[in-house]
């Protein structure tokens, strides 16, 4: 079978102060249907991105009402990881062509785990592309798995590739459910059983989201030669051409000449199936040019607290996406009361309210500007912060989404 992952504790009943009530009590009510169900979350490695963070959370809150979940990560080496970035890539629209030989790459390991897979399960939940074509091979090779099987897109793919998308689309097909975040998100030539749409959702009782002091936040930004009292703009995201990191560092220096002293914290996570990161990283370190206000935290560990810390201490956070799944570090910020400007990509204008939460902007120039505006108007930062706070809490926090998958079982089981 898959590496699995093991998971800490969470209680449903602990987020009852902060989320919704009506939101646990129909997840208490659902969960009495499906006690022992087995589900099991698929995806491509135990650190680093949104997903695995999501799963940290989903699979133990499954666990407390009831579920037999496990959480699984599939095997695979670096010429594996380097083929799914580039199917990453392409489904999000940039120009990249698979060679044979690649897409020979990506069906040998995914049929070295379709063989792995051994068990029997209620629901099988495949994220992203790593594993996608795992269900297709096994109905291939004449071992078809009972259980509902669901195809789990984090992804904008409204411009993918066609020849990448094409490749895909007959194992996707082989789901008996597909789940995306936006409506705009599915691809009309897909024929699958049922179509889901769920947003990502953060929890805000995880270390990176929980109430952090100001001493506290004050620690780690010392910690990381960080100036507590001179103002500070982040962006907390993968050093990958989708999150133009290069961009941020020119909102930077459009904004440094009319705020002194800024300055520019860029925090990141070197996930194991990225191979892309290094590269980007060295060319945003090359076009900061040395500027000892900019600083590249990395870390290849759980860097949690330093993102709480900096997503607090910052007077705005950037997400200066060009394009964007969803985007789950605008809902962090917004719900640390920390006003977000964003690419208007994607997902995120379904969690940033233009002008409520945030801005939404199309250029670096325009970002530079409402990075600008906010920072030198703290009574703005002040609305916008609590407006976007109860915001996240109505629709972005991880017990919708756990509700949401409950939901689909049901229509799923009939």
């Amino acid at each position: 079978m898959f590496d699995s992952v093991e998971v800490e504790p969470r209680q449903l009943e602990a987020y009852r102060e902060i989320a919704p009530d009506e939101q646990i009590e129909e997840i208490r009510a659902l969960a009495a249907r499906f006690q022992g169900a087995r589900v099991l979350h698929v995806n491509a490695t135990a650190f680093g991105g949104g997903v695995a963070e999501m799963l940290t959370t989903i699979v133990p809150l499954m666990q407390d009402i009831g579920l037999a979940a496990e959480w699984g990560v599939i095997k695979g080496a670096t010429e594996f990881y380097e083929v799914t970035k580039k199917f990453h890539n392409a489904l999000q629209g940039m120009d990249v062509s698979l060679s044979q030989q690649e897409l020979d790459t990506y069906l040998r390991y995914s049929k070295l785990n379709a063989d792995l897979f051994d068990e029997e399960y209620d629901f099988v939940i495949m994220h992203d592309p790593q594993p996608a074509a795992v269900r297709g091979l096994m109905l291939e090779a004449g071992r078809g798995q009972p259980g509902r099987w669901i195809w789990r897109c984090h992804i904008d793919i409204t411009d993918a590739q066609l020849g990448a998308w094409e490749f895909l689309r007959p194992y996707l097909e082989a789901h008996d459910a597909a789940v995306f975040t936006m409506q705009e998100y599915v691809k009309p030539d897909l024929n699958v059983g049922e179509v889901a749409l769920i947003a990502p959702a953060i929890d805000p009782l995880s270390p990176k989201n929980a109430e952090l002091n100001a001493e506290g936040v004050a620690t780690v930004l010392r910690e990381n030669g960080v100036d507590p009292n001179r103002p500070i703009i982040a962006q907390v995201s993968r050093f990958d051409p989708w999150k133009d990191p290069l961009g941020v560092v020119d909102v930077y220096r459009f904004v440094r000449d009319r705020v002194p002293g800024l300055q520019l914290v860029m925090v990141a996570t070197m996930a194991s199936d990225d191979p892309e990161g290094h590269l980007w990283y060295d060319r945003t370190r090359e076009h900061a040019e040395g500027d000892p206000n900019v600083f590249l935290l990395t870390s290849e560990q759980d860097n949690s607290r330093q993102v709480n810390a900096f997503q607090r201490a910052a007077g705005v956070v950037l997400q200066k996406s060009k394009r964007e799944g969803f985007g789950l570090v605008v809902a962090e910020a917004l719900w640390k009361r920390t006003p977000v400007v964003a690419g208007n990509v994607g997902g995120i204008p379904v969690q940033l309210r233009n002008g409520l939460d945030g801005y939404l902007v199309s250029t670096t120039e325009e970002a530079a500007e409402k990075v600008a505006r906010l920072l030198l108007d703290p009574n703005e930062r002040t609305k916008m912060g609590e407006s976007a706070h109860q915001h996240i809490r109505s629709d972005f926090l991880i017990t919708r989404k756990v509700l949401d998958y409950l939901r689909l079982f049901q229509r799923l089981s009939g």
